[in-house]
């Protein structure tokens, strides 16, 4: 069993910062999930990450969150992380 800790913070941007954000998220290493809701809080896409998980098998996420920016002027992102 884990004696690691997990919490939760959330993002608000805009859709032209969103696939940036995301990247930056990613690229820090610490996060589990990432969850980009919609306005209306009804969630977009869900993203679990795994320890590990690089390029190739991250492209196809990462083209989503590009497309789901395209289409969304506000949204928020839900960051579950390790401490």
């Amino acid at each position: 069993m884990s004696d690691k800790k997990t919490y939760h913070e959330e993002f608000k941007v805009n859709g032209e910062d969103l696939l940036k954000r995301v990247k930056e998220l990613i690229a820090e290493g610490n996060v589990r999930k990432i969850t980009v809701k919609g306005k209306d809080g009804k969630t977009i896409i869900d993203m679990p990450l795994t320890i590990g998980v690089v390029g190739a098998v991250l492209a196809p996420a990462l083209a989503a969150v590009g497309a789901i920016a395209a289409l969304v002027t506000e949204c928020t992102i839900t960051v579950e992380r390790e401490k």
